[in-house]
C-alpha cells in the first residue's frame, strides 16, 4: 500500500472513531453509524475492520456491541438476489422524492468544517412538529421497506426515518472513567481528539450552537426498548450521570418522577419532607420539565397508590410503567437514606428477577457514604471533620472524575406513557380559611427563591464573583450576603456537588472553608448510614436521661420568633418568610432552644424540617445532635443570644429588617431593649407585651448554669458510659465500624452483628469533663464555661471596642489571642504550675495615627506580640 493510501485509510478510521462517539452520546443512531463506516471504509474494509472497531464496546456498552454486531452481520448475509430487490425499493423511494420534496421539507444542520448533511423525511410517525409525512405507500413498497429497513440509511442520497438537527459541539461530552478505559485503544494514533476537558469557566457555554433550541431525536421504528430514567433527587440536565447513561442505549428515553408520600417521609418522626420541602419540589419539578421540553422531551409525572406492602408503592408504579412502555432497562442515581435505600435495593431485586436492567449511579455525595472506611486511620477522633477526611484521603474509592456537560436532546418515545398533572401529587397544597379562602403561606419563599437549574447556577456565579471573598472571615455575619444560599439547590440536586467543587476550584478566590462544607455534608450522610436512628434518637446513651422542659409556651414562642430576644427572633422570622437562614444564624437560636429553655433537640430538628427548603434529614439530625450534647461531635460553643449579635449583626441592620417594629433604637442597644430608658421605647414606639414580646426567660446566666448541673448528674448516674482515664463520654459502636476495627472488610460481607458491646471515648466538652467533678457549680466558675460572648465580653470592652473601631481584623486576632492566655493559664492552674507573667504594656501612641483613636488601651500591643 502506497504512503497516501495508508494515510488515507487512517483517515477514514479516525471518522469511524469519531462517528462512534456521536452514537454513545444519542446524536447518530446504529444504522446510520453502519452506514458511514461503509461510506468511508468501503465495502471490503469495512467487512474486514468493523468488528475489530466495535471490539472496545464490548465491555464499555455491551448493548450497543450486540446492536452494531448484529447489524454487521445481517448486512453482510444478504445475497444477490435481496440486493437487487434493495436497488429496486431504493429507485422507486428516488423517484417518489424527487416528486415530493420541496426546500421546505429539508432538515438541514451545518457542522463547521463539514458540508452540509440532507436528509429527508419519509415515513415518520404522527405527533412531532418538525417531521414532514410522505403519502401512503402501496402495501408492495411498505413490505418491501420493511425488509431492507437497514439499508434506508445514505447520508447523501437517501432518505431516513428521522429528522435530526444537532448542534456543533466545540468539546467532547465528558464519560465516565469506565468508558473512557474502553476508548482507549481507539484514541490512539487520533491525536486531534480531546482526552480531558478543561478546567474553564465557561464550561457551560460549550454548548452554544445552531439548532439547539429545536432539537429532538424521535425514535427509530428499529429502535431497541425505551428507556426509564427514574429521577427523584437529581433534578439537573449539568453532570447528572444517570441522564447521560442513558444516550449510550441509543433507545428513547422516558423521565419519570414517582411521588411516594408513605416512602418518602421516611419512619417514626423523620419528617423527612416537610411543608416547605415539598412547595420547594413541587417548583423545582416544574422548572425541571420546561428544560427537558427544551431539549424535545418531558417528565411524566406518577402518583404511587400505597397498597401496604412490604416493598412499598414505587415498585409497583414502577412495574404497571414497565408493562405499559416495555421497557427492559431502569437508570437512577441513588439515594442514601437507609429506608429510601431499603427501597431501592427491594425495587432492584424484584425488577432483576423479571429481567429487567436496574443501574444506580452516584452523585448526590462525592463521596458514596457506604463506601467510607476507617481503616488505616482508626477510630479515634470519629465524628469530626478532621477524622472524615482523613478516612476519605487513606481509602479513596474511585475516582471523583471531571463534571458531565448536559445533553442537547433526548430520544423520544412513540406514544408517550400516561401520567398525572403535577397538581395532582399535591406538593404545594395550601391551607384554606372558614371561608374558602387559601392561605398563602408560601408568598415569600416565591418571591426569595429562583426555584430553577439556571437558577442555582446563577446565584453560584454570583458568590464566586463576590461573596467568597468575605466567606473566609465573615461568613457569620447575618446582615450581608456572606453565603452562598446554595444549600436547598444541592438538596434537590439542581446543583451537583462535584460541579460545584470544580467551579469553586476554577474560581479567582479559592476559599477551603467553603469547599470543606461539603466535607461537612458528606460526613452527615456516613453518620445517617451508621446510626439509622440519628433523626430521633441520641447517639450517647446518658443523655437521653436528661431533664428537658415541657413548657410548650416556650417552644411556640420560640418557634414564631416571640421570644423578647431580637436576634433569636428576626432569625426564626426569617426561618418562617423564607424558609432559610445561615448557618450561624442556626447555632444561634439551636443553643437558646437547649441550653436556655431546656427544651429537647427533637423539637427544633422537627421544627426546622418542616420550615427549612434546604431541610436535610442527615445534616440537619447532626447538626441538631451535636447543639444538644448527644452526637459524635460535641459543640464546643454556646452561642449567647445577646453578645452573639456583636459577631452576625453589630450594627443591627438584621434585627431591623426582621423586627420592624424596634427599628428606632439606637445600635448599641437594639439587641437588649429591655435595657433602654422608658423615654427612649416611647420615641421608638415599643411596648413590652402589645409592640414586642416580654422576655420568656430572664436570667440567662442561672438557666445556663442548672443546664450544665443536670449534664453532670446525668453522667455521674451513667458512670459506665464515661471513660475513667480520659473523662470522655462512651458511645457504643454500630457493628459496622466494629468489623472494620477487628480487620473484617463490610465490602466481603463480613459484618459484626451481634456480640458483646463495644464501647468507644468520643470527643466530649472541656467544661462537662471539668463540671462532672463539682456537679453543683455554676457555669461562671467553670473555667472551660463554652458560651460565646461575640467581640465585646467581660475585661474586654474597651479594648475590643477600639479594635472594633479601628480594624475588625484585629479584634478577631485580638480574641483569639486572649482566648489561648486565658486556656494556658487555666491549664496551669489544674496542673499546679506557676502562672505566666502578666503582660507588662503602657498606653503609646501609634506611629502613624493623628486621631482620637490613636492612643491603645494599656495591655493590648504587648498581647499582640
Amino acid at each position: 500500500m502506497s504512503p497516501s493510501a495508508a494515510a488515507g485509510a487512517e483517515d477514514s478510521k479516525a471518522l469511524v472513531r469519531r462517528m462512534l462517539r456521536e452514537v454513545l452520546v444519542g446524536r447518530e443512531d446504529p444504522e446510520g453509524f453502519f452506514v458511514m463506516c461503509l461510506s468511508a471504509l468501503g465495502h471490503q474494509e469495512t467487512r474486514s475492520q468493523f468488528v475489530s472497531l466495535i471490539q472496545p464496546l464490548s465491555t464499555a456498552n455491551s448493548s450497543l456491541h450486540c446492536t452494531l454486531t448484529s447489524i454487521y452481520r445481517e448486512y453482510f448475509s444478504k445475497t444477490e438476489d435481496d440486493e437487487l430487490e434493495l436497488a429496486m425499493v431504493l429507485s422507486l423511494l428516488e423517484m417518489k422524492d424527487h416528486r415530493l420534496s420541496t426546500p421546505s421539507q429539508e432538515s438541514r444542520c451545518r457542522q463547521t468544517g463539514d458540508r452540509a448533511d440532507r436528509r429527508k423525511n419519509i415515513n415518520l410517525p404522527q405527533g412531532e412538529p418538525w417531521v414532514k409525512v410522505s403519502p401512503p405507500q402501496t402495501a408492495r413498497e411498505t413490505d418491501l421497506e420493511k425488509s431492507t429497513h437497514v439499508y434506508k440509511y445514505n447520508t447523501e442520497t437517501l432518505g431516513t426515518s428521522q429528522t435530526v438537527c444537532v448542534s456543533t459541539l466545540s468539546g467532547s461530552i465528558s464519560k465516565q472513567d469506565k468508558f473512557e478505559q474502553g476508548y482507549q485503544k481507539m484514541n490512539e494514533g487520533d491525536s486531534n481528539q480531546s482526552e480531558k476537558p478543561k478546567r474553564s469557566k465557561n464550561r457551560r457555554q460549550r454548548r452554544k450552537g445552531p439548532c439547539q433550541q429545536i432539537v429532538g431525536l424521535p425514535c427509530s421504528p428499529s429502535a431497541p426498548p425505551p428507556v426509564l430514567l427514574w429521577f427523584r433527587r437529581d433534578l439537573r440536565l449539568r453532570d447528572n450521570p444517570a441522564l447521560i447513561c442513558s444516550l449510550e442505549f441509543g433507545a428513547p428515553v422516558i423521565p419519570v418522577f414517582i411521588w411516594s408520600p408513605e416512602e418518602e417521609e421516611g419512619p417514626g418522626n423523620t419528617v423527612a419532607m416537610g411543608g416547605a420541602c415539598k412547595y420547594w419540589l413541587h417548583q423545582a419539578l416544574s422548572c425541571f420539565c420546561s428544560s427537558l421540553e427544551r431539549i424535545g422531551s418531558h417528565l411524566v409525572f406518577l402518583k404511587a397508590n400505597h397498597e401496604g406492602n412490604k416493598v412499598g408503592s414505587s415498585l409497583s408504579t414502577l412495574k404497571e410503567l414497565i408493562k405499559e412502555t416495555g421497557a427492559r432497562t431502569v437508570l437512577a442515581n441513588a439515594l442514601y437514606e437507609p429506608w429510601l435505600k431499603e427501597r431501592d435495593d427491594a425495587v432492584v431485586s424484584s425488577l432483576q428477577k423479571d429481567g429487567v436492567e436496574f443501574r444506580m449511579f452516584h452523585s448526590y455525595c462525592l463521596r458514596d457514604p457506604y463506601s467510607i472506611s476507617t481503616e488505616g486511620v482508626g477510630l479515634r477522633g470519629i465524628g469530626s471533620v478532621s477524622h472524615f477526611m482523613s478516612c476519605c484521603r487513606q481509602n479513596p474509592g474511585s475516582a471523583l472524575g471531571v463534571p458531565l456537560d448536559p445533553p442537547v436532546s433526548l430520544p423520544t418515545p412513540v406514544p408517550w406513557p400516561q401520567g398525572v398533572p403535577l397538581d395532582t401529587l399535591g406538593l404545594a397544597r395550601m391551607p384554606c380559611r372558614k371561608d374558602g379562602t387559601a392561605i398563602d403561606w408560601a408568598a415569600n419563599i416565591r418571591e426569595s427563591w429562583d426555584f430553577s437549574e439556571e437558577g442555582a447556577h446563577a446565584r453560584l456565579e454570583a458568590f464566586l464573583h463576590d461573596g467568597v471573598h468575605r466567606y473566609d472571615k465573615e461568613s457569620g455575619r447575618a446582615d450581608a450576603p456572606n453565603t452562598s444560599s446554595l444549600s436547598p439547590y444541592l438538596h434537590f440536586g439542581q446543583l451537583s456537588p462535584r460541579w460545584l467543587l470544580w467551579d469553586s476550584k476554577g474560581a479567582r478566590c479559592r476559599c477551603p472553608k467553603f469547599q470543606r462544607k461539603l466535607a461537612w455534608r458528606d460526613l452527615a450522610y456516613w453518620q445517617l448510614t451508621l446510626f439509622p436512628d440519628l433523626p430521633w434518637d441520641s447517639i450517647r446513651p446518658p443523655y437521653k436521661a436528661l431533664r428537658w422542659s415541657t413548657d410548650r409556651s416556650h417552644l411556640k414562642a420560640w418557634q414564631q420568633g416571640q421570644t423578647g430576644y431580637p436576634l433569636v427572633d428576626a432569625a426564626m422570622r426569617q426561618l418562617w418568610l423564607t424558609g432559610w437562614m445561615n448557618n450561624y444564624m442556626r447555632h444561634v437560636v439551636a443553643s437558646f432552644l437547649i441550653a436556655y429553655l431546656y427544651l429537647p433537640w427533637q423539637e427544633g430538628y422537627r421544627w426546622f424540617q418542616d420550615t427549612l427548603v434546604d431541610a436535610d434529614v442527615a445534616i440537619d439530625a447532626m447538626m441538631w445532635q451535636n447543639g444538644g450534647m448527644c452526637g459524635l461531635d460535641h459543640w464546643n460553643f454556646v452561642m449567647h443570644p445577646v453578645d452573639a449579635a456583636m459577631t452576625c449583626d453589630p450594627y443591627g441592620s438584621y434585627v431591623r429588617k426582621w423586627c420592624p417594629e424596634l427599628a428606632s433604637l439606637p445600635d448599641e442597644l437594639i439587641h437588649k431593649p429591655w435595657k433602654c430608658p422608658a423615654s427612649m421605647l416611647r420615641r421608638a414606639g415599643v411596648v413590652f407585651g402589645q409592640t414586642y414580646p416580654e422576655r420568656i426567660v430572664t436570667d440567662l446566666e442561672e438557666r445556663r448554669s442548672q443546664s450544665l448541673q443536670d449534664v453532670a448528674l446525668v453522667r455521674k448516674e451513667f458512670r459506665h458510659y464515661v471513660d475513667k482515664r480520659s473523662g470522655c463520654d462512651l458511645v457504643p459502636l454500630p457493628p459496622r465500624l466494629v468489623s472494620e476495627a477487628l480487620g473484617l472488610s463490610h465490602r466481603d460481607g463480613d459484618v459484626v452483628t451481634a456480640g458483646t458491646q463495644f464501647l468507644l471515648p468520643v470527643i466530649t466538652r472541656m467544661e462537662f469533663k471539668h463540671q462532672l467533678e463539682d456537679p453543683e457549680a455554676d457555669a461562671a466558675s467553670n473555667p472551660y464555661n463554652a458560651v460565646l460572648k461575640g467581640y465585646v465580653s467581660r475585661k474586654r470592652d474597651e479594648t475590643i471596642a477600639f479594635f472594633n473601631e479601628r480594624d475588625f481584623t484585629a479584634s478577631v486576632m485580638y480574641e483569639g489571642t486572649q482566648r489561648k492566655e486565658r486556656l494556658e493559664n487555666d491549664y496551669r492552674r489544674m496542673e499546679g504550675l506557676s502562672q505566666l507573667p502578666a503582660p507588662r504594656g503602657r498606653a503609646r501612641r501609634t506611629p502613624t495615627a493623628n486621631d482620637r483613636f490613636s492612643i491603645v488601651p494599656g495591655g493590648a500591643v504587648t498581647s499582640l506580640r
